[in-house]
């Protein structure tokens, strides 16, 4: 996982509340073992729509994901935040997030970024008006900035830190890896070893 401390760039405005982890990636491309290769079907029965808003060329290489309330509600699938990623977000701004769908964002480096509904809606305002329009997060300081917006959000601080350093469940524990070491060398040979 790479550190966060800013993201910059333009935004995909997906004007939806209630978007659930099967609207986000559909059960039928769950098989995959692997984490990567989901990014093509990120809103799969959406984009069938030749006006549903990734189809619209001017949105093309958007880094930030914009959404209504309560994203990512649903079954609890890691699949959910790998397709956002594969497809090229490095962000997700909403007003409200699945808890599980948050938790699994951060430990794969997928930033989700809490703002006022009304603030999501002028995000979402501008960037409909404007696809170029930048928008910048700012992990390090916690506020998101754009034309006419400079606003603060939360982050609980262990999680935040692990963002700002890089570090996802096994880069944590490689934190350790001196201490793991001395402990498999000293234990007692009856245990077992795997």
């Amino acid at each position: 996982m790479e550190p966060i401390t800013i993201i910059e760039g333009t935004a995909l405005p997906v004007d939806r509340s209630d978007v659930d982890t099967d609207q986000i990636i559909p059960a039928q491309y769950l098989k995959r073992v692997e984490r990567s290769g989901f990014g093509p079907f990120l809103f799969d029965e959406w984009r069938k729509d030749p006006n549903f808003v990734m189809n619209d060329p001017r949105f093309a290489g958007a880094s930030i994901l914009i959404a209504g309330p309560n994203f990512g509600c649903g079954s609890s699938r890691e699949h959910a935040p790998w397709a956002i990623e594969d497809a090229g977000f490095k962000a997700v701004i909403a007003p409200s997030f699945a808890d599980i769908f948050r938790n699994n964002c951060t430990k794969i480096g997928l930033l989700p970024v809490e703002l006022r509904e009304e603030s999501v809606r002028a995000l979402m305002d501008a960037v409909l008006d404007d696809p170029t329009t930048q928008i910048v997060v700012d992990l390090d300081g916690l506020v998101v900035r754009a034309p006419g917006l400079d606003e603060v959000f939360d982050m609980e601080a262990f999680t935040r830190w692990r963002l700002l350093e890089g570090l996802d469940d096994i880069g944590l524990s490689l934190r350790n890896e001196e201490k793991v070491t001395a402990y498999e060398a000293a234990r007692p040979a009856y245990l077992p070893t795997a």
